[in-house]
Formats: C-alpha cells, sequence, structure tokens
C-alpha cells in the first residue's frame, strides 16, 4: 500500500497539474479503479463495512474500531459508484439497496436512527445519525431512476421517512449537530443536502427545517466562534458554509460577498490542510468544496479542481482505495469520498 503524505502547500503536491492535459485521463483511470475495489469489497449480504464488505476483506495489522457491514458506509459506497457512472440498476447495485431498506424498515417511525448497528467507527466521527442522512442523500439520488417497481416503490417510501426523521430531529439552532462526533457539522451539510434533494423529487419537505439550517449557516459564517461546538476544525465547518450557500443561483447572489470571503480560505494551505493529516473528514469537506465550486463556476472552480484531481490521484493506493490517517480511517468511506470528488465536474450545473 503507498504510503499517504499531506503535502505542505496543498498545492504544492500538483503544481504542474494546471497545465498537465494528462490529468483528466489519469483520474479517470483512479476511478476506474476505485470503483473495482468497491464492487470486489461487497459483502455477501449487500452492504460494506468500515474496510471492506466483511472480516475477511480488511486490512491486516489494522486495528479495527468497528467490523461487519453498516447502513452509512453502505450508503456513501452506493453514492460513489452511481455517481461514478455504476448503473443503478445493476445486481449488486440492488443488492446494497436491499441491505439498507432491510434496516430502515425495521427501525421505529421514531427517532432519528435507521440501524441497530451502533458504535462505527463513521457514527463516532461525524455523529451518530450518520447513516439515516447518508440514507436520505441515497435515496434522492436514485428515486425515479429503477426499473424494479417493487424496490422504486420502497426506495421512495424510504426517502420519505427519512425526510420526516431529519425534520421531526432538526436542533433548535437549526442544524444536526447532534453531540457523540467528532466533526457533527458534516452530518448537518449531508442532512440538509438530503433535504434539497428530496424536495427536487416532489417530497414534501418543511420550508422552515430548509431555512432554519440556512440561517444556522450564516450565522456561523458571521461569528464562527458560535459554532466552535460544532467542529474543531474550521475547514469542515467552511465547506459546509461553502456547500449550503451556493445551491441555486438566487443563493449565489443573495450570498456573494460571504462566499467570496469563504472561497479566499481556500488559498491558505493551513486552512485546507483541515487537522493536519488527511482523515476522512478532509475528504468529505473536499467534496463539499468541490459541488460548491463547481455550481459557482469560474477560474477558481477550474484552479481547485485541477489540483484537488492530482492531489486525489497521488493519494490513492495501489489497490485502488483512499485511506484516512486520522478519524475516518476506514477504506470505504474515504475511497467513497475520494470518488465523488473527483467526479464532481460529471455533475449537472445547477
Amino acid at each position: 500500500m503507498r504510503a499517504i503524505a499531506l503535502c505542505v502547500p496543498i498545492w504544492a503536491c500538483v503544481a504542474a497539474a494546471a497545465t498537465n492535459p494528462k490529468i483528466d485521463t489519469a483520474a479517470t483511470r483512479a476511478v476506474d479503479k476505485g470503483v473495482q475495489w468497491l464492487l470486489a469489497a461487497q459483502g455477501s449480504d449487500g452492504g460494506w463495512g468500515q474496510d471492506g464488505g466483511g472480516t475477511s476483506t480488511v486490512r491486516r495489522g489494522v486495528n479495527m474500531e468497528s467490523a461487519g457491514n453498516d447502513v452509512a458506509n453502505t450508503a456513501v459506497a452506493l453514492l460513489a459508484l452511481a455517481h461514478s457512472g455504476h448503473p443503478v440498476n445493476s445486481e449488486p447495485f440492488r443488492r446494497g439497496l436491499r441491505f439498507i431498506l432491510t434496516h430502515l424498515e425495521q427501525s421505529p417511525a421514531e427517532g432519528l436512527a435507521v440501524t441497530s448497528v451502533q458504535g462505527t467507527q463513521i457514527q463516532r466521527k461525524l455523529g451518530p445519525f450518520i447513516d439515516t442522512f447518508f440514507t436520505s442523500m441515497l435515496f434522492g439520488e436514485i428515486d425515479g431512476k429503477l426499473t424494479d417497481k417493487q424496490l422504486a416503490g420502497r426506495v421512495r417510501a424510504g426517502l420519505t421517512r427519512c425526510v420526516a426523521k431529519i425534520e421531526r430531529n432538526q436542533l433548535k439552532d437549526g442544524s444536526w449537530n447532534i453531540s457523540g462526533g467528532w466533526a457533527p457539522i458534516l452530518g448537518t451539510s449531508m442532512a440538509s443536502r438530503s433535504l434539497e434533494m428530496a424536495a427536487a423529487k416532489g417530497v414534501r419537505v418543511d420550508t422552515s427545517v430548509r431555512k432554519k439550517v440556512e440561517t444556522y449557516t450564516l450565522d456561523a459564517a458571521k461569528s464562527p466562534g458560535r459554532a466552535a461546538d460544532a467542529t474543531p476544525v474550521p475547514l469542515y465547518l467552511g465547506a459546509q458554509q461553502l456547500e449550503q450557500l451556493t445551491r441555486t443561483e438566487a443563493d449565489r447572489a443573495r450570498n456573494e460577498q460571504k462566499i467570496r470571503e469563504l472561497s479566499a480560505n481556500l488559498s491558505n494551505a493551513n486552512y485546507v490542510r483541515g487537522f493536519g493529516s488527511m482523515g476522512g473528514e478532509e475528504f468529505f469537506s473536499y467534496l463539499n468544496v468541490s459541488d460548491s465550486m463547481r455550481r459557482a463556476g469560474g477560474p477558481e472552480w477550474v484552479k481547485w479542481n485541477t489540483n484537488m484531481k492530482g492531489q486525489l490521484v497521488g493519494l490513492q493506493n495501489d489497490d485502488g482505495t483512499w485511506a484516512g490517517h486520522h478519524c475516518i480511517t476506514g477504506r470505504v468511506a474515504v475511497t467513497s469520498a475520494a470518488l465523488l470528488t473527483l467526479v464532481a465536474d460529471r455533475q449537472p450545473a445547477k
């Protein structure tokens, strides 16, 4: 396995990438390799866990913080596969959906949880209900795309159920920074994103819930210290803010000054380093930045995307994975986040 090293500054790692016409080809190869690993790592039950689909596929010599497959890792793996071009009607994809639906449909209607599996690494880092947020994002993404009518119906019902859970459990400040995670602001980001995706698919989403999280984001952007309990790392919060404030053309016009201020941080190597080493939280934050910069467009997006692609290509392990060096270290979540970032420019403009 290739060692991961964070360059300082981040752009120094890939200084030639901006003028290297081969970077997109290299990124495509990296995506293909990552997709093949995810498909090979899927468990016999259809799910994915921290480092693969079962104990037989884990990295030797690595102290596993959790064993078995779980909903959050499965949902983000399927998101990565879908965005990378893997058919959502394939049997591996349907198996993954059935794994998630089995957990969701057995969960109580009340509360925010969609699974009885607790204590996974990704829950401890992104909050105890990250399974719900990633599931809601996934179902919002594939709703209307499945040819299996029975499975499509279950996914739509599951999406509606997730939305109701998320709405009912929003905190008073408008976030979902629920205690128990190292970087729950990333959970808030995914919860908010999932509501927007569900609304775009015609699911009824309470407008006051969406407004409250936007207000939370703006307040935190004006006074970052007020969100100090939400994340220990400015990058995580700033990436959430950029993603939230750039979603529509109207958002970008209304928040233009704040977006400009937040984007300026991306030229600060210390800010971009996040916690100081490449953990899953950094990878998911870079995904938020890429999605927001893509929508904003312009030369800043071209620079960020080109350099981030070069960064991620250089960090890929020989087996096709990416693995974090702190907090979220599992290959499934980190590989999925890396793939989603690498293919951010394939997504339609908004």
